[in-house]
C-alpha cells in the first residue's frame, strides 16, 4: 500500500465541524487493518535505524499512532495532554488557536535531559499545537529528532512555522 492509496482511503467531509471546513476523516484508515498498519509503517520509515528514546503522542488522535510507533521503535511513550488530564506534577504551555488559546501539559518527569524524542500526531495543520509540544519537550531538556504526521495540510503552512525542524508526513493535501 502506498501513500496515495492511504490518501484514497481518507474520507473527506465538507462543512465539518463548521461551514467552509473540509474535514479529513482518518477513521476509514483506522478500521482497515492493512491501511492502519501501512500508515504506521510509512510514518516510521523516515526514522528507521535511528536511536529514539521516547515517542511523544499528542492528544488525542496522536495517541492512535504514537503507541504502536513507540512499540516498534522499542521506545517509551509519553502523552502530551490538554490541561487537567495528567495526575502527577506537570509543566504547561499555552498556545494560540484561530480563536482564543489552549493549554497543553506534560509530566515534569516524563523526559530526561538529552533523551531523543520523536513527536507524533495524526495531522499537521497550522503547527500551533506541535510548537507548544516542542516547547514542553525542550523545557525538559529533551532533544526533538523529528515530527511525524499521517496527514499534512500544506495550504495551512504549518511546516513553515516549524522551520529548521525535521517534519515528515505521509499524505499531503
Amino acid at each position: 500500500m502506498s501513500a496515495q492509496s492511504l490518501r484514497e482511503r481518507i474520507r473527506e467531509i465538507p462543512d465539518f465541524p463548521k461551514p467552509g471546513i473540509l474535514f479529513y476523516d482518518i477513521t476509514t484508515v483506522l478500521k482497515d487493518p492493512v491501511a492502519y498498519k501501512e500508515s504506521i509503517d510509512l510514518m516510521l520509515a523516515p526514522y528507521a535505524g535511528e536511536a529514539i528514546d521516547l515517542v511523544v503522542g499528542m492528544e488525542s488522535r496522536g495517541f492512535i499512532f504514537s503507541a504502536p510507533m513507540a512499540y516498534q521503535l522499542g521506545a517509551g511513550l509519553v502523552p502530551v495532554r490538554k490541561l487537567g488530564k495528567l495526575p502527577a506534577e506537570t509543566i504547561t504551555v499555552e498556545y494560540a488557536l484561530e480563536y482564543g488559546s489552549n493549554t497543553l501539559e506534560i509530566h515534569r518527569d516524563a523526559i530526561g535531559p538529552g533523551q531523543k524524542v520523536l513527536i507524533v500526531d495524526d495531522l499537521l495543520a497550522t503547527g500551533g499545537t506541535v510548537k507548544g509540544t516542542i516547547e514542553l519537550v525542550e523545557r525538559l531538556k529533551g532533544e526533538v529528532v523529528g515530527l511525524a504526521f499521517l496527514v499534512e495540510l500544506d495550504f495551512l503552512k504549518g511546516r513553515d512555522r516549524l522551520e529548521g525542524r525535521r517534519v515528515t508526513s505521509v499524505v499531503q493535501y
